[in-house]
């Protein structure tokens, strides 16, 4: 009988907390909610990927475009919707990093659609960011934007 009411309450808390539980699909519908007002309240108007990516080109560059596995120099700055600044570059030249590893899945996929030196805007879904994960200063479930130029 011990057993039996152990697993009833165990299958009643799963069920339970599964309901609270928000899927990655689910976060990502919120996500990109929050992107289309904030471009839709901004006056911008981005393109889309099927993974939430939105970006804007806002200067062409005039360089070649680097594959997602590329090392790049960017200049950023890093901000979450309310316009809060938590990351920027410290180098006036700008900071390199690798694409395949050294960033975040955001980057990977956004990063390529400028040339060097453009500049422009990354919208990027909490899932292609740092995820349901707290990291340092950054909440889960943050939607971030990225001001970049492709050095």
């Amino acid at each position: 009988m011990k057993k039996l009411s152990l697993l009833i309450l165990s299958i009643s808390l799963f069920f339970a907390c599964s309901e609270d539980m928000v899927t990655y699909q689910d976060q990502l519908e919120i996500d990109i909610k929050k992107i289309e007002k904030y471009l839709s309240d901004s006056g911008l108007v981005a393109q889309s990927t099927k993974s939430g990516l939105h970006y804007i080109i806002e200067q062409e560059g005039n360089g070649n475009f680097p594959p997602s596995n590329a090392y790049v120099k960017v200049k950023y700055t890093g901000k979450f919707l309310n316009g809060e600044i938590f990351d920027k570059n410290g180098n006036p030249e700008g900071v390199t990093f690798n694409l395949n590893g050294g960033v975040i899945a955001g980057w990977t996929e956004g990063i390529p659609f400028f040339s060097v030196g453009g500049k422009g805007k990354l919208f990027v879904p909490s899932g292609l960011g740092y995820g349901s994960t707290a990291f340092f200063d950054i909440p889960a479930n943050s939607v971030l934007i990225f001001d970049i130029e492709l050095v």
